[in-house]
């Protein structure tokens, strides 16, 4: 890459550690606070839900602004939306307000994921692609490792300290933005229209004709799976291994920086050496294979060691997917992302929802889900592949 590009990755990078870390911050007082307000595990519940609700309904039209109006405008919007999400968080104590914060931050969100993605396809080439979205996707799990430590140290102060740090922090994000982020897409390569605005149930009807429909939908089933298992993770180690909240935590920023060093380091490698669509297969496999083993898993070390797996599968498949998107996508690049971000928000609210529900059945029910929809899924990559190689094939004996 050039030492162009590379600053303007750097850049981007920033912004999404910043925004995804400004959140994290919060997460290791949510429960205290809520419980401070007389609020509990279904207000931590929809926290998630709605944050996740609005980035699903909003992202096809953020998608196709990002098109429209351009990356820069969208980057510095979602920003906006997420800081202001931040100081709604601080300012007022009622629930109301709260679940309004998520709605705010969720359309923040919404605006500033896919133009971040569209913006590396515009700055990079085909083959820089996966190398281009991997040091974004690491930037993501730097802020869901750092965000955390941070919030708890800066709870020591107080418990409504880091919600003010965060709203502070994403501001800062906004003003450097504002200052060093130029425009990567040209006037001219503007496509659509606000008159031809669709709903988005028409836009998801569209997604199914798309030729990476059936990577939109490897994102959703990656999503839900990995949710699913986030979201009773805590819980089940606690219930099957008496593990303390420090295990627990250990487990989840071990994860966090597993990813951070696959995505830095040995994505764009594995992905230039067997291409994507192998990538895809190996990595949905071993997905498989941990949900397998983690119904077998007979102790904390085991399952600790099945989480990695899982983690590692995940970290890798996550930018492997908006690489082979993006390749597919052409002129539509913000569309795509759009659709990329919605089909991952509808896995982010369905995940921890059903797997709560199951949990409260069986302990073992939400891991024996995500194994039968990545078996699946596996299967269905798989075919889908191979038709398209068919495919391929017709096309060149007809040009021949």
């Amino acid at each position: 890459m050039s030492t162009e590009q590379r600053k303007k990755l750097i850049i981007l990078m920033i912004n999404m550690f910043i925004a995804i870390g400004s959140f994290g911050i919060i997460i290791p007082i949510l429960p205290a606070y809520l419980e401070s307000i007389n609020q509990g595990g279904t207000a931590a519940g929809l926290m998630i839900a709605i944050f996740a609700g609005a980035q699903l309904i909003f992202s096809p039209i953020a998608g196709k602004w990002t098109d429209q109006y351009g990356r820069r405008k969208m980057i510095i919007y979602g920003l906006i939306g997420l800081t202001i999400s931040m100081f709604v968080f601080y300012g007022f104590d009622s629930i109301w307000w709260l679940y309004a914060s998520r709605v705010i931050g969720g359309i923040g969100a919404a605006l500033l994921i896919p133009a971040i993605f569209a913006y590396v396809a515009d700055i990079t080439t085909m083959k820089q692609r996966a190398k281009g979205n991997s040091l974004v996707s690491a930037s993501m799990s730097l802020g869901i490792v750092i965000g955390p430590g941070i919030g708890g140290f800066l709870a020591d102060f107080g418990l409504k300290m880091p919600f003010l740090v965060s709203a502070i922090v994403s501001l800062v994000a906004v003003v450097f933005s504002v200052v060093v982020l130029e425009e990567s897409m040209q006037s001219s390569e503007a496509v659509g229209s606000p008159k031809d605005e669709e709903s988005m149930a028409r836009k998801m009807a569209r997604s199914v004709r798309m030729p990476y429909f059936i990577p939109l939908v490897i994102t959703l089933v990656m999503s839900f799976g990995l949710m699913a298992y986030e979201s009773v993770l805590g819980l089940f180690v606690d219930n099957q291994f008496g593990a303390s909240p420090q295990e627990i935590a250990m487990m989840v920023t071990s994860t966090g920086i597993v990813s951070v060093i696959v995505q830095l380091f040995f994505v764009d490698r594995i992905v230039n050496r067997y291409g994507e669509g192998k990538v895809l297969n190996i990595f949905l496999g071993v997905a498989v294979i941990g949900f397998l083993l983690s119904l077998f898993a007979s102790s904390y070390v085991l399952f600790f060691g099945v989480t990695l797996l899982i983690f590692l599968a995940t970290s890798i498949l996550r930018p492997v997917l908006n690489t082979l998107i993006s390749k597919m996508a052409g002129d539509e690049q913000g569309f795509a992302m759009g659709m990329n971000n919605a089909y991952m928000s509808i896995g982010n609210i369905l995940g921890p929802t059903l797997a709560g529900v199951l949990y409260d059945v069986k302990i073992v029910y939400p891991f024996i889900l995500g194994l039968i929809l990545l078996g699946m899924t596996l299967v269905t990559t798989i075919i889908w592949q191979k038709r398209s190689l068919i495919r391929e094939a017709r096309v060149k004996v007809k040009q021949v």
